[in-house]
């Protein structure tokens, strides 16, 4: 199957330019001005669209297996390509957690049949099971995740003696989550003998604040200097933790430091703490609870900045769903996480056409920096020889958020009743056209991620 897309605006590598693109088995085959004489299967005309790398989501929650009703990764990858997301890596806390390489196998069989994106699974640590992180292979897997918070079962790792071990001899990239569990814990006691179930509307912030995210950070930096570990953490929410990271510059596959050296730790901002902030508790309040915590609005700010200034390396969603009962309880039962990944794009590029960050900037840190950072083979670029992840894009289109037209199982949105100023119009995954204008063709699957490792 050939596709011709005419007369896009690409976007690629810090450039926007028309052009055209082949695609040939899964690939993309040619890229250039003037393809139009090619005979091909299917000619999309994409004049006045824009054609990007198909963005990938470095952390996401799809719930399976064991909290199914919840979402599957059936469910959410369709979202997901619906929003433009043609890869993503998933966390390992489902049930039972993915703390085994049988386990981890499992879910790359319920991927392998049933994701409509391409996928990666990480493999969970604990405080027992370090024999079966180190099994770990690098080429195949997108990274180790450790929580240095708590999380669903047995998956907060504590120990000193296991974290020693795991900086110092894991086979791949170190992915953590940094709560300090300690401080969340001493807060939370405070704030429930004070107020009972009369809580504020921004407790969230109040509980899991600057104080947790900075300690645990600079933990996990202190231990990745010490071992001269691979180490990204996840969803970065606020000012005091950016200044932890050195600025870097994608660069020959990699992303280097000012000495040329390659930067080891790396830093992940997420959607929602660059949409939302404290104030918007007031109207959604549990909808938006999520660890860590949406804060003040100057660390949106803040994070926004540091995304500018490349001391943050990527943008991911953490996409978390859970059902709208679930979220309805009361604020000291309501679990903390929300759907996002039907929705990445759409908010960058109203970030974008805001002023806060060029579009050019958005996607390269939603693409071309994540492949680099994972060393991911042959994606996150439109170039020739490349696997076919693209999309095409209205920047000035239109998307209204609302329950008939969402994805994820869970039904919901924290976005519903926002008009976006886009619309993403097809999702090529690995050469094949899985979404356009609101149908999916399902007959071809993702592809299984590989790193260059």
């Amino acid at each position: 199957m050939k596709t011709l897309i005419l007369n896009a605006l690409v976007v690629n590598e810090n450039k926007i330019q028309q052009s055209d693109v082949l695609i040939a088995d899964g690939h993309i085959s040619r890229i250039g001005g003037d393809l139009q004489h090619i005979d091909a299967d299917r000619i999309i005309d994409a004049k006045g669209l824009h054609l990007i790398p198909g963005i990938i989501d470095d952390q996401v929650h799809f719930r399976e297996p064991g909290l199914t009703h919840k979402a599957k990764i059936y469910t959410e990858s369709k979202a997901a390509v619906a929003g433009g997301v043609t890869s993503f890596m998933e966390m390992p806390n489902t049930v039972p957690n993915t703390l085994t390489q049988p386990l981890l196998a499992d879910k790359y069989q319920i991927g392998k049949e049933t994701s409509l994106a391409n996928y990666s699974f990480y493999m969970g640590a604990s405080n027992d099971n370090y024999d079966e992180v180190m099994r770990t292979n690098p080429a195949e897997v997108c990274g180790i995740k450790i929580f240095m918070g708590s999380s669903t079962g047995n998956m907060l790792v504590d120990a000193p003696d296991v974290l020693e071990k795991i900086f110092a001899n894991a086979p791949c990239i170190i992915a953590t989550h940094c709560e300090d569990e300690p401080t969340v814990k001493r807060r939370m006691e405070f704030y429930k003998e004070k107020y009972g179930e009369n809580v504020p509307y921004n407790i969230h912030a109040l509980i899991r604040n600057e104080e947790a995210c900075l300690a645990s950070s600079t933990f996990a930096v202190s231990l990745a200097h010490k071992h001269n570990t691979r180490l990204h953490i996840l969803h970065i929410s606020t000012g005091e933790e950016v200044f932890l990271f050195e600025p870097g510059e994608r660069r020959n596959g990699k992303i280097l430091l000012d000495n040329n050296q390659q930067k080891l730790i790396t830093a992940e901002a997420c959607v929602h703490h660059l949409w939302f902030d404290a104030e918007d508790y007031h109207t959604l309040g549990n909808d938006i609870k999520c660890n860590p915590a949406i804060k003040a609005p100057h660390h949106k700010k803040a994070i926004l900045q540091a995304l500018l200034d490349d001391r943050i390396d990527v943008i991911a969603t953490d996409h978390a769903p859970h059902t709208i009962e679930e979220k309805a309880q009361p604020y000291w039962q309501s679990p903390s996480g929300l759907p996002l990944v039907q929705h990445t794009l759409n908010v960058m590029l109203e970030l974008s056409k805001q002023g806060k960050i060029p579009l050019e900037r958005a996607i390269e840190k939603m693409t071309h920096s994540v492949a680099d950072c994972f060393d991911i083979k042959d994606r996150g670029y439109i170039r020739e020889g490349y696997h076919a992840d693209l999309v095409l894009v209205d920047i000035n289109g239109e998307t209204d958020v609302e329950k008939t037209n969402l994805y994820s199982k869970c039904g919901w949105s924290p976005f519903e009743g926002t008009k976006f100023g886009s619309r993403i119009t097809h999702t090529f995954v690995s050469g094949h056209l899985v979404y356009e204008n609101g149908n999916f063709d399902e007959s071809v699957k993702g592809e299984r991620l590989l790193f260059n490792r």
